[in-house]
């Protein structure tokens, strides 16, 4: 049975497809922290807002599919692949292991770990 976090974390994930910007940020608290690992992390939720809308405007549609999960305590992990269909014609996929921390029903964390490389390849 999944646990509470695993489940709000599931439902982020669910929420995507819609590109729906104002949905996705329901889900985080407003000290929220959201760190692409390549890159800085960005802090609170105006600042998760505008890196969030650096790239779904351009997306048709976006989704986050969900390989496997684990979770400790209000931490949870999952395995997954994003995928982003632009609507310039692109499509891309791209492998990611993400790291959620989950306080009072809402995300506090967020960290995905990828290969930038392989993002940039696939933009190109």
């Amino acid at each position: 049975m999944a646990s509470e976090a695993e489940k709000i974390v599931s439902d982020f994930c669910n929420v995507w497809p819609n590109c729906n910007l104002d949905e996705i940020m329901t889900f985080f608290t407003e000290d929220a922290v959201y760190h692409n690992i390549p890159m800085d992390p960005a802090k609170g939720k105006a600042a998760i807002r505008a890196v969030i809308n650096t790239f779904l405007p351009a997306a048709k549609k976006i989704e986050f599919k969900i390989l496997k999960t684990a979770s400790a305590g209000n931490t949870v992990f999952n395995e997954r692949v994003d995928s982003f269909d632009l609507k310039d014609g692109k499509h891309i996929a791209l492998p990611v292991a993400g790291v959620f921390e989950v306080t009072g029903g809402k995300i506090s964390a967020w960290r995905d770990y990828f290969d930038l490389a392989m993002y940039t390849k696939q933009m190109a």
